[in-house]
């Protein structure tokens, strides 16, 4: 389905590099500064809008400071997920809203505001705290489709030398049903004592999880689906990405280079959980005008977007929307560390990628949601050459 001002890439037609191959020659990080996505548009699997990859290439007239993002309220949703009058109300307000602008903010979620500041205040000691040495030792190796493990400073991607830390766990490094079975298997994934870090932020992750089933049937019954729960058994105990973003205090080199706190990307996954945070930076791109739009939500609620799966399974009816973190406009904020703690929600990796029953035959190729979610990440090899998860 195509939509103007889209650029199309035919997937089906595209010779694809494998994970862990090497960039354009030419391109790198110093070039993703100035550069846009379609330089990199070999890799994608779902058609992009061509934007540039950080706020350094746009103009003034780039912004619209007068938009403003629809919220939804789960409470009702949740105290009855099964309930289709209170799925439809959802779907309703949410529906339209990723279908124009691929965001919205979510109030009424149930996870605890004292749970997210917690996360949030224990992110910079976690990274900060722990030896470069042992940070280097759980450096980022590919576990199935996802990249988990640590990313240093401006090691995200060679598109861009984004100014962040990361460090990506799976389902496999928690107490969780189908994750680790046992309390010393976490030392594969965790820093020691693994007992002071994995409690508190599987404590998030278990918040969470109750939002993904009632969130995804509302998108269903949005798009028509005669069974909005068709999906459920596919996200029961599925995996995910959930990732610690630590921005430091932006320094006066990078700031005169014009890098940006991570580069304009695209989320592999069927859609994310992102609790709000207290420091500006998020910015989204507007498909309909083509201006970034600054992302403005209030403390405790969690912004919802969608993801390249949810792209693909709907035939671009809903699209993955462009984001990225720049600094902050108020320049004591800039001397500020910034964090953060994405919850990328996925299918289970044997999944066949098709589309949706409401949304018409397949407008790309047909294939299991690992092939798909490796080809697009090789755009994002790291130093290492390994290709980072989102």
């Amino acid at each position: 389905m195509s939509q103007s001002g889209v650029t199309s890439v035919d997937a089906g037609d595209q010779s694809q590099p494998e994970a862990g191959s090497a960039l354009p020659s030419g391109v790198g990080q110093s070039r993703g500064i100035l550069g846009a996505n379609q330089d990199f548009r070999d890799f994608e699997q779902v058609t992009k809008v061509s934007y540039n990859l950080t706020e350094q290439a746009d103009k003034a007239d780039s912004f619209d400071d007068t938009f403003t993002f629809e919220t939804v309220d789960l409470t009702r949703l949740l105290a009855d997920p099964d309930n289709s009058d209170e799925i439809a109300a959802v779907a309703s307000v949410l529906g339209p809203a990723l279908q124009s602008i691929g965001f919205a903010v979510l109030t009424g979620h149930g996870v605890p505001q004292a749970l997210l500041d917690e996360a949030h205040a224990a992110i910079e000691p976690f990274f900060l705290e722990t030896p470069p040495d042992v940070k280097r030792s759980f450096g980022a190796a590919r576990k199935g489709s996802v990249n988990q493990g640590y990313f240093g400073l401006e090691e995200t991607s060679q598109l861009h030398p984004d100014q962040v830390e990361g460090w990506v766990f799976c389902r496999r490094a928690f107490r969780l049903p189908e994750g680790c079975p046992s309390d010393a298997g976490l030392a594969a994934f965790w820093p020691e004592p693994a007992s002071a870090h994995e409690p508190l932020f599987r404590r998030v992750v278990e918040a969470e999880q109750p939002l993904v089933r009632p969130i995804m049937r509302s998108i269903l019954h949005h798009l028509g689906e005669e069974d909005p729960r068709v999906l459920d058994a596919d996200l029961t105990n599925s995996n995910f990405g959930f990732r610690l973003n630590f921005y430091p205090p932006l320094s006066a080199d990078a700031l005169a280079a014009g890098a940006g706190r991570m580069l304009g990307h695209e989320d592999v996954d069927l859609f994310t959980l992102l609790p709000a945070s207290p420091v500006e930076g998020l910015q989204v791109l507007n498909r309909a005008t083509m201006k970034w739009v600054r992302m403005v939500a209030p403390p405790g609620a969690i912004i919802l977007n969608a993801g390249d799966y949810l792209q693909r399974i709907t035939n671009d009816v809903i699209p993955s929307t462009t984001h990225r973190v720049a600094p902050p406009r108020d320049p004591a904020m800039r001397a500020q560390c910034r964090t953060s703690f994405p919850l990328a929600v996925y299918l289970n990796e044997t999944v066949v990628l098709r589309p949706l029953a409401s949304c018409g035959p397949s407008v790309y190729p047909v294939e299991t949601a690992i092939d798909f979610h490796c080809k697009i990440t090789s755009k994002y090899c790291t130093r290492s050459g390994l290709p980072p998860s989102h």
